[in-house]
């Protein structure tokens, strides 16, 4: 039996199906993503969207549904669906029985005397998506037909008809090429099966997407049918249609789905399918290993995401040291500057040194990792204290982080162009972040520079840095951190930076004030599903993350929880509590396992809501809470092992 499936009473209401969110990638940045009805209801959404170079890797959708109708006794039974408005037409979910990951999207039709097997996956090195038709049963001779409705745009846009597309389509072995505007790639699809291609070019007109227009947004446009194709079929056959950005041999479609198939390994249950949804946010193209922050809108190797998840989603899932140092190494050279001369994501750059520190931790390799990155390292720490645009070292040893109109911090919402949770000033997470790059800098050129020149700069400032910490950010009355203090004072919402100040591997902070804080963090911000943005004792604090793009907005770092924040949780529990918060640190991850079938697919959010039953939210395929699982997960372990050896 499936670990994750659905029957058909749950897959016929819509209410409930059109929640639920497939999502199919590969290592190349492509995806599928839809419901489990296959009823598009994002922009977001089609069976094929491909990063494209001269774009900066941006990825357009091509390919939006395949509209599947089976023919029998010259009675059509259309199995595809669509939103028009408020109405879906056709309303072919009616005919679904099941779904199951299986370990990819399996979906069962039952019309009448015919049974269809509809199974989707991604290619994993290339453009390229298989669509997998058997026949499962059927009395009487049945031909499939296949209607390509084609999109070619990015997936953040809407298209709409365009006298100027180009609607021609050339014949290829099987199949047929699309290519409706020239800066976008060709577009070929292609059948196991050689069958009759009827031309009839259309366009479907008002195709709705109704989480779009639920979150405010643009939620209609038109798209392309170019004809269809017809293949008979018989009980026990298989046919595989190949949408791809470069032509492949018809012969090789069924070897190639059983090979990707069986590359992919059975999911069982809750640490296998996560641990898959870690493998599929990879992308590796021209030379450079990045991670995709999230499916299917979040950036493609964002310098703050990755320095959160990346030993998360290598080291901690399947110790794959290789793979987390090709990604450190793409970061930096891709973020050069950011790095290096000035950076809107303030702390991100000192992220290099933690992630530094992760691999060493893992390793073992302190000497060959300070020789491979010692000096980028170095150099960060250096320009920050040479002076940067967005921050400035003060005499006090602490970083002042201010650019007006702009929020530095991981804390970045905006509304109608203005931040909302500003935070100018002295950053309580910013500075906890700069000590404990300083300290780690100033040991590691201690035992391996031959000059101790920048160790006793580093050693310097580091000792100023702890000096002022606390007396710059805690309070003897409130019994905790500051958020930050900007030119108004100091704020103390209870918000999750503070608990960064306690699970860095040199924290600024007395063993019993980091005790304090993670007692205080526990109380009003952990939830069942990550630690809360803002405390709900805070009067902005908004517990659900829903409504228009500006309420939306206010609520996702006043209240939402982050499951990414659990890895700081944890790292800093385990300093403290040792072994006898394994238990505890069980009871925190497992409720996922449950959201697996209520989001994405056999996949962790990005957000939750900070009220119960909190419910998930933004992307469905989330690199930070993944990574964050899967570290609390190898934590768990860890320390069970250490314990056992003592």
């Amino acid at each position: 039996m499936a670990y994750l499936k659905f029957n058909k009473a749950e897959l016929v209401n819509l209410e409930y199906s059109l929640k639920r969110e497939i999502i199919a990638t590969n290592r190349t940045g492509a995806y599928a993503n839809t419901t489990i009805v296959c009823c598009n209801t994002r922009k977001y959404h089609c069976l094929l969207a491909v990063p494209i170079e001269q774009m900066n890797w941006r990825r357009h959708a091509l390919l939006s549904s395949l509209d599947e109708t089976l023919v029998q006794h010259g009675k059509s039974f259309n199995l595809g669906i669509h939103c028009y408005g408020g109405v879906f037409e056709p309303r072919g979910h009616k005919y679904i029985v099941d779904y199951q990951n299986d370990p990819i999207p399996t979906i069962t039709y039952h019309i009448g005397g015919i049974k269809l097997q509809k199974q989707i996956l991604m290619v994993q090195n290339e453009d390229r998506v298989l669509i997998r038709y058997t026949l499962l049963d059927a009395h009487s001779s049945t031909t499939l037909k296949l209607k390509p409705l084609l999109s070619f745009r990015s997936i953040h846009e809407l298209t709409h008809c365009n006298p100027d597309a180009d609607t021609r389509c050339v014949d290829i072995e099987n199949g047929k090429a699309y290519k409706l505007y020239r800066s976008l790639p060709i577009l070929y699809l292609q059948t196991s099966k050689k069958g009759e291609y009827v031309v009839n070019p259309d366009w479907y007109y008002g195709v709705t997407y109704p989480e779009e227009y639920r979150r405010g947004f643009d939620c209609s446009e038109d798209l392309y049918s170019p004809g269809w194709f017809e293949l008979p079929i018989k009980k026990g056959e298989t046919i595989i249609v190949s949408a791809s950005t470069s032509p492949c041999k018809p012969s090789t479609f069924k070897r190639k789905f059983t090979n990707e198939l069986a590359a992919i390994g059975e999911l069982t249950d809750f640490d296998t399918t996560i641990r898959n949804a870690a493998s599929r946010l990879f992308l590796q193209r021209s030379g450079r290993l990045e991670i995709s922050s999230g499916f299917s809108w979040l950036e493609i190797g964002g310098l703050r995401d990755t320095g959160i998840c990346a030993s998360g989603l290598t080291l901690h899932n399947n110790g794959n040291v290789k793979d987390f140092a090709k990604v450190l190494d793409d970061i930096i050279k891709k973020w050069h500057d950011d790095v290096l001369i000035s950076c809107r994501k303030v702390e991100a750059p000192l992220r290099i040194a933690t992630m530094v520190q992760e691999y060493i931790e893992f390793t073992g390799d302190e000497k060959g990792a300070w020789n491979r990155w010692g000096k980028i390292v170095r150099d960060i720490l250096k320009s920050f204290l040479a002076g940067r645009p967005e921050v400035t070292v003060h005499e006090n040893g602490l970083l002042w982080a201010s650019m007006p109109g702009y929020s530095l911090s991981w804390m970045n919402a905006y509304t109608d162009g203005k931040p909302i949770t500003e935070r100018a000033g002295y950053q309580v997470e910013t500075n906890a972040y700069w000590y404990n790059a300083l300290m780690f800098a100033a040991a590691m050129e201690r035992k391996y520079s031959r000059s101790n020149k920048d160790a006793a700069r580093f050693e310097e400032t580091a000792a100023l840095v702890k000096e002022n910490y606390t007396k710059m950010f805690w309070s003897e009355r409130h019994c905790y951190l500051a958020d930050y203090v900007g030119m108004a004072g100091a704020n103390f919402d209870v918000r999750p930076n503070q608990l960064l100040a306690c699970s860095l591997p040199y924290s600024p902070l007395q063993e019993e004030m980091k005790h304090i804080v993670v007692q205080l963090v526990k109380r009003e911000l952990l939830t069942a599903r990550g630690i809360r943005t803002l405390s709900p004792k805070n009067p902005n604090y908004k517990g659900i993350y829903d409504g228009n793009q500006c309420q939306r907005d206010l609520a996702y770092h006043n209240g939402s929880t982050r499951p990414w924040l659990l890895k700081h949780y944890a790292l800093a529990c385990f300093k403290l509590y040792g072994a006898s918060f394994c238990r505890d640190a069980a009871k925190m991850i497992a409720g996922f396992e449950e959201d697996m079938s209520i989001h994405g697919i056999g996949a962790i959010a990005e957000i939750y809501d900070g009220d119960p039953p909190h419910h998930p939210h933004g992307a469905i395929n989330s690199a930070t809470a993944t990574g964050a699982i899967l570290t609390v997960k190898y934590l768990i372990n860890l320390y069970k092992q250490n314990s056992k050896q003592l």
